[in-house]
C-alpha cells in the first residue's frame, strides 16, 4: 500500500468516525391526532446519547409508520384510519424534507385502498412505495415521482383465508410489507394466516405472486413484521402472538424461505401477557432485536455469521410501557425505543460486541410514539 493509499483510507475511516457522531434528525410517528399532535421531529446527539425534541407537525391523523426515502429528501407516512374521503381505506401522506430544519412539506395523499394501512417500505431504489393494510387485509404498490409524490395504485392484492385463532386470525391481516435485498421481491408477513407470503417486484412497481407463493409460520403464531440479514441470507420474523422469533434460511434465487429455528422473546418462568411488535437486525449483521409489549422490553440476540441461528444476550428493560416500534441509528451505536403506552421515546447504546443495550440516560415524552426514523442532518 503505498502512502497516499493509506492516507486516502485513513481519512476515510475518520470521516466515517465523525459522521456516525454527527447529530442526527429523528422522526417519530404517532397515534395521536389534532393540530398540536402528528410527526414529531427530534435530534439525537449522538456524541452524548442525548434526545431533544425540536418541533411537531401537527394536524395529520394517526401518522402511525414512516419510510424514509433513500435519497433522504422525502418522507411517507401511513395513516392508520380506515375513512379517508369517505371510504372504507386509509391513506399514505408524502412529504419533503428539508434536511438543514428538518422541516417537512406535504407532497399529496393517497388511498391505501384497505383500512388501517399498519406498514409501509420503499425499495431500495427509491421508484415504488408499497403499503399493507391491517385491516384491509391486502397489500398495494404505487410510483414514487421525481418530486417525492405517490401516483395512485398500480397494483393491488387482496389476500383471502384465516387461520386457527378465530379471535385474531379470522381473516387475512397483512402487517408488513419489506423488499428482499437484491430488490426483487416482496415479503408480506400475515397475523391473519400464519403465512408469510411472496411477490415478485416489477421494475414499473407492480407485484405478481412468486413461485413459491408463501412460506408456512406456526400455527397461532400470527407473524408480524420481517427484516432481512444483510447478506440477504437469512431473514427474521416476529411471532406477535406466540411471544417467538423465526429464523429462515432465503434462497436468493428462487425467493423461497425455510424455517431453521424459532425462539422464545421472552424470559423462563414469564407468565404475564406479552405481544412482540418489532424486529430489527443491526447494521453489522451481527445482532437481531425485537420488542416485548406486556414484559416491555427489548429481547437482544447474537447471530450465528454462518448458519443465521439466534442465541439469547439479554431482555433489556424498554424504558416504558409498551414498546412498539424502535429503530438502530445508521451507525449502529444507538437503539431509540417508542414506548407507545407511556408516551416516551427511550435512548440506549448498542455494545458492539455483544449486541447489548445500556440506557444512556436520555428519554423525551411524546405521545403515543409508534415508529423511529432517522435523516442524517446537512
Amino acid at each position: 500500500m503505498t502512502l497516499k493509499t493509506l492516507m486516502t483510507a485513513l481519512a476515510l475511516s475518520t470521516a466515517s468516525v465523525l459522521n456516525a457522531a454527527d447529530p442526527i434528525w429523528v422522526f417519530l410517528g404517532s397515534y395521536a391526532n389534532g393540530d398540536d399532535r402528528g410527526i414529531t421531529l427530534c435530534k439525537l446527539d449522538r456524541k452524548k446519547g442525548k434526545l431533544e425534541k425540536v418541533k411537531v407537525f401537527g394536524g395529520h391523523r394517526n401518522p402511525a409508520f414512516l419510510a424514509i426515502h433513500p435519497s433522504k429528501k422525502f418522507l411517507y407516512a401511513s395513516n392508520e384510519i380506515r375513512d379517508f374521503k369517505g371510504g372504507d381505506a386509509g391513506s399514505i401522506t408524502s412529504f419533503s424534507i428539508d434536511s438543514k430544519t428538518g422541516d417537512l412539506t406535504q407532497l399529496n395523499q393517497v388511498s391505501s385502498k384497505g383500512t388501517g394501512p399498519c406498514h409501509i417500505t420503499i425499495d431500495a431504489k427509491g421508484k415504488t412505495l408499497l403499503v399493507a393494510n391491517y385491516g384491509g387485509g391486502s397489500v398495494a404498490s404505487y410510483r414514487i415521482g421525481e418530486d417525492g409524490s405517490l401516483s395512485e395504485t398500480v397494483s393491488f392484492i387482496q389476500h383471502e383465508g384465516s387461520s386457527v385463532n378465530e379471535r385474531r386470525q379470522e381473516g387475512p391481516h397483512a402487517h408488513s410489507i419489506n423488499v428482499d435485498p437484491a430488490n426483487k421481491r416482496a415479503y408480506v408477513a400475515d397475523l391473519g394466516l400464519d403465512k408469510v407470503l411472496v411477490y415478485k417486484l416489477s421494475k414499473n412497481g407492480r407485484l405478481k405472486p412468486n413461485d413459491p407463493p408463501f412460506a408456512k409460520t406456526e400455527a397461532g403464531g400470527g407473524p408480524r413484521h420481517f427484516n432481512f440479514h444483510p447478506s440477504g441470507k437469512f431473514a427474521y420474523l416476529n411471532l406477535e402472538m406466540t411471544s417467538k422469533v423465526t429464523v429462515f434460511a432465503h434462497d436468493v434465487k428462487t425467493g423461497a424461505l425455510k424455517p431453521i429455528q424459532t425462539v422464545s422473546t421472552l424470559p423462563k418462568g414469564f407468565t404475564g401477557n406479552n405481544s412482540t411488535a418489532e424486529i430489527r437486525v443491526h447494521p453489522t449483521g451481527k445482532f437481531v432485536y425485537c420488542s416485548n409489549r406486556g414484559h416491555d422490553s427489548i429481547a437482544v440476540f447474537t447471530i450465528n455469521d454462518k448458519t443465521g441461528e439466534l442465541t439469547l444476550v439479554e431482555q433489556e428493560p424498554s424504558g416504558g410501557k409498551t414498546p412498539r416500534n424502535f429503530c438502530l441509528d445508521p451507525s449502529g451505536a444507538f437503539l431509540l425505543a417508542a414506548n407507545q403506552n407511556s408516551n416516551n421515546v427511550a435512548v440506549f447504546r448498542v455494545d458492539p460486541n455483544t449486541g447489548a443495550l445500556t440506557p444512556a440516560g436520555s428519554s423525551i415524552e411524546s405521545p403515543k410514539p409508534v415508529c423511529v426514523r432517522f435523516v442524517e442532518i446537512q
